[in-house]
C-alpha cells in the first residue's frame, strides 16, 4: 500500500503539535519536513528545533528533505533532532557517496533527491547505499506548485534500477488524488502531498482519498 507523508510545511504553525497528533491520528505514514536555507532555493524555512518539537509530539518516521548548500553539516544537527529518514540533493554533495554513508553512520535511512532538470544516471554509482529516491515534480522551494507530468518517466525508469536494487521511491510536488495515483502507477511508494492533506481541516479524509 501507498504510504501518505504530509508536509508540515502546509501546516498551521502557531499550532504544530495539534496538528502532528493529528495527522498520526489521522492514518499519515510519516512525518515530511522541508528543510530550505534561502540559497539552494528561493526559501526559507525551520531548522533542527522544529524537527526536534515534532519528534517531541510523534512516534511516526520523520522525512527531512535539506533543500540546503551545505548537507554534510547538517546531518549531525537533524540526527540528534530525532530524523528517521535524510534526504539530500545530488547536486548539493561534493561527495555523494561519502555523505550517504555519513547518513547511514549515524544509523538513519538515507535517500538522494532529483529535480526535475536532473537525470536518474546520478543514482548509477550509489545505488547501493540508497534507502529513498525523490522524486521532485515541481522546482523545489515552495509548495502550491502544479505538477509536472514529464517527472512520470523518470519515476518509471527509477522503478526499473530498482529491480536488483531496494529502496522506496518518494514523489513530492503538486501532489493530489488525480497526479498521486499517476505517480503509484510510474512506481512510486511515498506521496509527499502538503495542500492535499490540509485542504478544509479533515485530515482523516484527505489521507483516505490519496491512498
Amino acid at each position: 500500500m501507498v504510504l501518505i507523508a504530509p508536509s508540515i510545511l502546509s501546516a498551521d504553525f502557531s499550532k504544530l503539535r495539534e496538528d502532528v497528533i493529528a495527522l498520526e491520528q489521522a492514518g499519515a505514514d510519516m512525518i515530511h519536513l522541508d528543510v530550505m536555507d534561502g540559497h539552494y532555493v528561493p526559501n526559507l524555512t525551520f531548522g533542527p528545533q522544529i524537527c526536534k518539537a515534532v519528534r517531541n509530539c510523534t512516534k511516526l518516521p520523520l522525512d527531512v528533505h535539506l533543500m540546503v548548500t551545505n548537507p554534510d553539516e547538517m546531518i549531525a544537527w537533524f540526527a540528534d533532532a530525532g530524523a528517521d529518514y535524510i534526504t539530500v540533493h545530488a547536486e548539493t554533495c561534493k561527495h555523494l557517496d561519502k555523505t550517504l554513508q555519513a547518513i547511514h553512520a549515524r544509523g538513519l535511512k538515507a535517500g538522494v533527491a532529483l529535480n526535475p532538470s536532473t537525470s536518474e544516471q546520478v543514482l548509477e554509482y550509489v545505488s547501493d547505499k540508497l534507502d529513498l529516491v525523490l522524486v521532485m515534480t515541481v522546482n523545489p522551494g515552495f509548495g502550491g506548485q502544479s505538477f509536472m507530468s514529464e517527472q512520470l518517466q523518470k519515476i518509471n525508469r527509477i522503478r526499473e534500477m530498482r529491480e536488483t536494487r531496494r529502496f522506496q521511491i518518494e514523489v513530492d510536488g503538486g501532489i493530489n488524488m488525480q497526479t498521486g495515483a499517476e505517480c503509484v502507477a510510474a512506481g512510486a511508494d511515498i506521496l509527499v502531498a502538503g495542500t492535499a492533506v490540509f485542504a478544509g481541516g479533515n485530515y482523516k479524509s484527505n489521507i483516505k482519498a490519496l491512498r
